[in-house]
């Protein structure tokens, strides 16, 4: 029997197709090591080495010297050469603006205070002078800026780009986010709700990896949360899937925001709990609360111990309808740690149906106060990505 020998047309496809996944998975991973590499791809760290160093001459990766484990390593990311993307975060009290390669590695950023109910218009411009101003500081050329994701607190028309609540969001009502920011900086803008961005961060990069469906629950001055399933967000008919902070666990109790009674918000939302606290404490911020509550003070572990509960029992019903793997905590609420985790985790145990599975996993989210920012910077890539922006692994 003759033994077949392969052509070089095969050899150089074989080739590009291995060059390929370096580039995938540098691209879906961020910076890796080039051992980290072998393990992800499959080759030997001597094809590695050699095709890192082929794509590295070529202008499209670059490595840097770096430890891992102790040991010297060499962090193997997209070259700047492909272009940069942009991603914003706004949030009920701040605004998040950052500039990130094409390994997602973040080359700028900047966090500025907002005011209460401030208005979509003003907020736009200021998000948009900010990526200018940053893309100028780091010399970025003319056309470099890829495109730019975007995170409210409020649910989102994807296709449109565009808020589609009324009164969730005081002053960004039918707000036309994308076409606002397209406009200013001439380039394509993908939109979503926050803890949506937040959920498909920590799914992909962060406490949620390996794990599927990931639920994520983002616990601020606001409530929101977040479902990714088969790696893909669940955004529902008009943008309102996971919309947690508006599940009612008292259908007698406070009106809320978005005309209902007893949503989890009028609980658990920061305003409440700082009112609870305000008679005994006077003024605090919900930094104070944390901190307060780790040194031990009974008034703020009780209030933010109760707020684990109500989080649990409404994150409970989420559980139940989806079944996730990992229920994934973020926001500033997850910085109180076991003193929210705790009643939290059992609460979940309590209430989600029993199975041989057992109860979801409850994790902090790992990139913090950055998931949602990781997230838009995220999506931004993707639509780069698959719009052939790139130039390599589209």
């Amino acid at each position: 029997m003759r033994a077949t020998r392969e052509t070089p047309g095969s050899q150089t496809s074989l080739r590009e197709a291995n060059r390929a996944r370096i580039v995938n998975a540098v691209q879906q991973h961020g910076s890796l090591t080039q051992v980290e590499l072998a393990g992800i791809t499959g080759l030997s760290p001597a094809s590695v080495s050699n095709i890192v160093k082929e794509l590295t001459a070529a202008g499209v990766l670059d490595t840097s010297p770096s430890t891992r484990s102790g040991r010297r390593a060499r962090l193997v990311t997209l070259a700047r050469s492909l272009g940069l993307v942009g991603g914003v975060d706004f949030s009920a009290r701040t605004l998040r603006v950052a500039l990130a390669d094409a390994s997602l590695q973040i080359i700028a950023s900047e966090e500025l205070p907002l005011a209460p109910d401030h208005r979509a218009d003003m907020g736009l411009h200021r998000a948009a002078l900010l990526i200018q101003e940053m893309a100028a500081s780091v010399g970025a050329e003319a056309g470099e800026l890829l495109a730019v994701g975007v995170g409210v607190p409020a649910p989102v028309d994807v296709a449109s780009g565009a808020v589609t609540s009324s009164g969730l969001l005081r002053g960004w009502d039918g707000a036309a986010v994308a076409a606002a920011l397209t406009a200013a900086l001439d380039v394509p803008v993908t939109v979503d709700n926050d803890a949506n961005l937040g959920a498909l961060a920590e799914a992909r990069y962060g406490a949620g990896v390996g794990h599927d469906p990931v639920v994520y629950v983002r616990a601020s001055h606001g409530l929101g949360g977040g479902i990714v399933l088969g790696g893909r967000v669940l955004h529902g008919r008009g943008g309102a899937a996971g919309e947690i902070g508006h599940v009612t666990i008292d259908e007698n109790g406070p009106i809320c925001r978005c005309g209902n009674r007893g949503c989890l918000e009028t609980f658990v939302g920061a305003t409440v709990l700082l009112g609870m606290l305000s008679a005994s404490h006077g003024h605090l911020t919900l930094a104070d609360v944390i901190a307060r509550a780790h040194d031990g003070d009974p008034g703020c572990r009780r209030v933010l111990s109760d707020a684990g509960a109500h989080l649990g029992a409404a994150a409970a019903n989420l559980a139940n309808l989806v079944d996730p793997e990992v229920l994934v905590v973020g926001g500033r609420l997850a910085d109180a740690g076991e003193i929210l985790l705790g009643p939290l985790r059992a609460a979940v145990e309590q209430r989600t149906v029993p199975s041989e599975a057992g109860p979801p996993l409850v994790a902090v989210a790992e990139f913090g106060a950055e998931a949602e920012l990781r997230g838009a910077l995220a999506v931004a890539l993707d639509h780069a990505r698959a719009a052939g922006l790139l130039g390599v692994g589209a």
